[in-house]
């Protein structure tokens, strides 16, 4: 980025949007971008998760302009188009929800979450929500309130919404066991809130911005007895790992006896436009009054159109066992550099991380993760740092990458891995 467009971003737009690349994107096309300048990169971030059927997929790009030489917009709850119900039931037969299902869609992630909550609310006459540690929610107020790490989300902008309460995740690494977590539950129903108070429990199969940290079996079926037990609404967070990046189209499927009665999702369902959706047992999805529900482009016809070309592309492509072919050469390219710095390697599928401890201290390095990081960028492959203390790099490519593209993006890494 020329100093003069750094100085036109800085004077235009305010310092709480944070940047990390310096340069400006002109093009991308699957996994490639190229910036204003013409140099090339392999893209890792994919929009932070949006782009599992990577950039500008011709399928999206198609169904996108057919639906724009129709109509753009009307607001669904004011005249309603037949794409959105049809998505709606194509979701309600994927996602791994027990009974019959209804779906509903928004705009943003966040939006998902803030109405997976007042669904709950709404369900149960409750106001209690429970989320833990590490968990990353959204930028509203809720989600703020919800997300389980500081800075930089939550510095500076209370005070946050009441009644919500933080749970322990498990964390082996970080000395945190199933049966801690669980402990932290009960503290919580002793300590703070009853459990006949609380309307839900929210968590991630995979924490996302908390750095990519699996939910143990034993630990989301003991969520579901509890549900189960104070008639608890147990909502699943799939906003990163939906849609075949974990190597199944949800990741809550790996749980198959602790089934979620909600689903939020967003990010690669739209592959690359703005939509969400809750998908959830109907009798709580029926749960708010008409009117209840919805908002001013809320599931847009030109993003639910994008949405059905997506779940066309990870069907035909079969991107659900790409991902899982992928990740698993990751893993293996990773665990061979032997970096003394890497305290684990983890996840499901294509959403991998390694995590960095210092070798001498074996404390958690954000310096590592940011010095990789780094040096990649230089290489001309763009990485995403993450976790409690930034020490976690995540890697989201495509699930589209071309072979060789990927060949040779396992080679920048292991040359980077081993300096």
């Amino acid at each position: 980025m020329s100093n003069s467009v750094q100085q036109r971003r800085l004077d235009a737009t305010p310092r709480g949007v944070g940047v990390m690349c310096d340069f400006l994107v002109k093009q991308a096309e699957n996994a490639t971008l190229t910036d204003s300048e013409g140099r090339e990169y392999i893209d890792f971030a994919a929009g932070i998760a949006v782009l599992n059927t990577g950039h500008r997929h011709p399928a999206v790009i198609d169904a996108v302009r057919q639906q724009l030489e129709c109509f753009t917009h009307t607001a669904f709850q004011v005249i309603p188009y037949e794409n959105y119900i049809s998505l709606a039931e194509r979701l309600n037969a994927l996602v791994p929800v027990e009974g019959k299902v209804k779906t509903t869609f928004f705009t943003t992630g966040a939006e998902a979450v803030e109405n997976a909550v007042k669904i709950a609310r709404a369900a149960t006459g409750r106001a209690g929500v429970i989320t833990f540690t590490g968990a990353f929610h959204g930028r509203t107020m809720m989600t703020m309130a919800l997300t389980g790490k500081v800075a930089p989300y939550k510095t500076g902008f209370g005070p946050f919404p009441g009644s919500v309460f933080h749970a322990r995740y498990p964390n082996a690494l970080h000395g945190v066991s199933v049966e801690d977590a669980l402990k932290s539950l009960d503290d919580l129903f002793h300590c703070d809130i009853a459990p006949q108070e609380v309307a839900a429990i929210i968590f991630e199969p995979i924490q996302g911005e908390g750095g990519f940290n699996v939910a143990p079996p034993e630990f989301v079926s003991a969520l579901r007895r509890l549900c189960d037990q104070h008639g608890i609404v147990l909502v699943a967070d799939e906003i990163q790992s939906g849609f075949a990046r974990t190597g199944k189209m949800f990741a809550s499927e790996y749980y198959p006896d602790a089934k979620p009665d909600l689903i939020t999702m967003a990010k690669s369902l739209g592959g690359g436009f703005p939509i969400s959706g809750v998908a959830g047992r109907a009798e709580l999805m029926d749960a708010p009054a008409p009117g209840g529900l919805g908002g001013t482009y809320a599931g847009n016809p030109v993003a639910i159109a994008a949405a059905h070309a997506v779940l066309d592309v990870i069907a035909e492509e079969q991107l659900c066992a790409r991902a899982t072919r992928l990740g698993a050469q990751l893993c293996e390219a990773l665990e061979s550099t032997g970096n003394p710095a890497i305290a684990q390697i983890r996840g499901r599928g294509s959403m991998i991380a390694v995590e960095f401890n210092d070798p001498a201290s074996g404390a958690p390095s954000g310096e590592i993760a940011r010095a990789i990081q780094k040096r990649a960028m230089e290489k001309g492959l763009i990485l995403l740092t993450c976790g409690v203390h930034g020490n976690v790099i995540r890697f989201l490519y495509p699930l589209t990458i071309p072979d060789a593209q990927f060949k040779e993006s396992l080679t920048i890494l292991t040359t980077i891995f081993k300096a």
